[in-house]
């Protein structure tokens, strides 16, 4: 009989699941946009089958995330894992195009939230105002940071934060030094 992975030990079928629910998708949505059958991907997420390489690139299409993200669950002791994210140890997560390097400082996406470390590199801006269903704390550990949110204009420097709910929001960074902030997002959306 198989058993249950702990909850301090936290798998990639874990996080696909919790990223699966964030999205508000049945496993039957997610099935069917990947050709797959629903039994095939609840036995993904209970970690009873392991994806191949395609099967999570297009798992990450369909969730909305980068690959980098689904990778990096073995590299903690397994006394740690889902406890401690070493320095050396974060996922990485999107492309870096716009300038933005973020890392995820959660042990996994299992939480109601994730935390995130982001740096903005100088004379980096966002493209494009996004805007999704998510409640966002930040806070500036170093250099400056220019924040739209919705009609409001911020420029952010050491030891400011800030929130925003659900509204359309955009950062530039048009100095000279990177900025570092913190971000803490409900719920997970990488």
């Amino acid at each position: 009989m198989l058993q249950q992975t702990p909850k301090e030990h936290r798998t990639l079928g874990a996080d696909l699941r919790a990223l699966r629910r964030a999205r508000g998708l049945t496993l039957a949505a997610v099935a069917a946009r990947l050709g797959r059958s629903v039994g095939w991907l609840s036995q993904v997420e209970r970690d009873l089958s392991e994806p191949s390489i395609s099967d999570l690139r297009q798992v990450a299409e369909v969730l909305g995330v980068p690959m980098s993200l689904l990778f990096g669950h073995a590299s903690a002791p397994s006394d740690e894992q889902g406890y401690v994210v070493r320095s050396g140890a974060r996922r990485p997560m999107g492309s870096g195009e716009e300038g933005l390097i973020e890392e995820l400082l959660s042990p996994d996406l299992t939480d109601d939230f994730e935390v995130i470390h982001s740096t903005f590199r100088p004379r980096s801006k966002m493209q494009r105002p996004a805007k999704r269903p998510t409640q966002e704390v930040g806070y500036i550990v170093s250099g400056r940071l220019d924040l739209t949110i919705g009609t409001h204009r911020f420029t952010l420097g050491p030891g400011d934060s800030f929130r925003f709910r659900g509204e359309a929001y955009a950062w530039a960074n048009p100095y000279d030094t990177p900025c570092v902030a913190i971000w803490v997002i409900a719920p997970p959306v990488y």
